[in-house]
């Protein structure tokens, strides 16, 4: 490359590097907001709950009978359909990335690639959240490195056959839901009846140790507590000093676990 000696050599040299400019500032604001745009994806998708909203307050003022069958409807409607709708989501945006990125436009067979991968992300995020994370966003930036490198690109004809093929992405789409629907209720019970065991197996961990530290049976301290929802020692004569004694032991264990 040679020095520009005179005026006009350095105004072309710098229409030259203006010219040269735009294509790189293009680049980097596309994969800019690529970039973000993954961010977002595979943080909400890795995450084990994807909706946060309590709704089963709406059924506190409720009691019976009705207020089982208003949680239960709050459990259908919140993991059966709305977050396997919100996953489903994920995954067209996922197929349609693929297509448009990837030399291959079968759009069957990227649809299948993105149910894999977003239902092993799933899977993944109910043992942990950090794994779910990495495969999350391991395919996105995957794929955008081999359209960097290689010599793919972005065509018009490519978004008009992705349209012209929205009856075969519905059908994805709809096999998707029903898939990822089953999956979700299935990992989601799994997780209920685990934590429901731990719960217990922690529960009678800690009566073992109220038996241990007052005299007392486990079978005993259940009753007592099935029978006004406290720990209250309610035989003998001294009642009031065998209760502090059973306040101190328990307050004593409580310390321990902190």
């Amino acid at each position: 490359m040679e020095i520009p000696s005179n005026r006009s050599e350095i105004e072309d040299f710098f229409q030259l590097v203006i010219e040269e400019s735009y294509p790189t500032l293009g680049a980097i604001v596309a994969i800019s907001v690529y970039s973000v745009f993954v961010f977002i994806f595979y943080r909400a998708l890795a995450k084990r709950d994807l909706i946060t909203l309590n709704l089963n307050h709406y059924s506190d003022n409720l009691s019976g009978r009705v207020k089982k069958y208003t949680r239960t409807l709050i459990f259908v409607l919140q993991y059966i359909v709305f977050v396997p709708v919100l996953i489903t989501f994920w995954t067209l945006v996922l197929a349609i990335i693929l297509t448009l990125l990837s030399p291959d436009a079968d759009h069957s067979r990227n649809a299948l690639i993105a149910t894999s991968v977003v239902g092993a992300v799933r899977i993944l995020s109910y043992w942990t959240e950090d794994l779910s994370r990495d495969v999350a966003k391991m395919l996105p930036f995957g794929v955008l490195g081999v359209f960097l490198v290689g010599d793919a690109q972005v065509q018009i004809s490519e978004i008009e056959e992705l349209f012209n093929g929205l009856n075969e992405i519905a059908t994805s789409f709809a096999s998707s839901l029903f898939l990822i629907a089953v999956l979700e209720s299935i990992l989601r019970s799994l997780s209920a009846m685990i934590n429901i065991f731990s719960l217990r197996r922690k529960n009678l961990h800690q009566k073992k140790e109220i038996a241990k530290k007052t005299g007392r049976t486990v079978k005993d301290i259940r009753t007592d507590i099935l029978d006004d929802g406290e720990l209250n020692y309610s035989a003998g004569d001294d009642v009031d000093q065998m209760q502090e004694v059973l306040e101190d032991a328990v307050d004593g264990l409580l310390q321990e676990n902190v």
